[in-house]
């Protein structure tokens, strides 16, 4: 491919999956800049491989792949073992009183999830939030399908002592 359909085809995955990209990596590592950093590495390595890209997946897993592993190198790095992170998940609620009460809610899971050990709030993430079955979870991170079930249920069970005394049913029921 020559270097300007290159650049062409690099704009786009870029436009296409920068959001994606961005959302995973802040809620694998709970800090915004270091996410953005991460999303620009990955894309960077992507172009430097991207000719080695064989389509055994869609180009968005493989895109995701390269930015656990690069948030996996992050939360083992002595630059986050010296941060303090914070959990800014959503925007301060708005004046209306249902909305703040639904607000404080969205924060409160928010942080019940960030607070799971990483490989349970991976899987949470996928099957909740990206809504992936759990064959494409085990897919995405090279785990069987059956453990992808244990930690869904172990999370399940983590978050319902978390949340007790929350009506979060719909989260939590097995």
């Amino acid at each position: 491919m020559n270097r300007f359909l290159a650049e062409q085809h690099f704009q786009k995955v870029m436009e296409e999956y920068t959001d994606y990209l961005l959302k995973l990596a802040y809620l694998y590592i709970k800090d915004w800049s270091a996410a953005e950093d991460i999303v620009q590495d990955a894309f960077l390595t992507y172009y430097q491989k991207f000719e080695q890209f064989e389509e055994r997946s869609s180009l968005k897993t493989y895109l995701a792949k390269i930015t656990i592993n690069k948030c996996k190198d992050y939360l083992k790095s002595w630059r986050y073992r010296k941060q303090v992170l914070t959990n800014n998940f959503i925007n301060p609620a708005k004046k209306n009183r249902n909305r703040i009460i639904e607000e404080d809610e969205k924060i409160e899971l928010a942080d019940a999830v960030l607070l799971l050990p990483v490989k349970y709030r991976e899987v949470v993430i996928y099957y909740y939030f990206e809504e992936l079955s759990v064959l494409e979870i085990a897919l995405l991170l090279s785990i069987p399908d059956n453990t992808v079930k244990t930690r869904l249920r172990k999370a399940r069970s983590l978050l319902k002592i978390q949340l007790k005394g929350n009506d979060w049913e719909v989260l939590i029921h097995e």
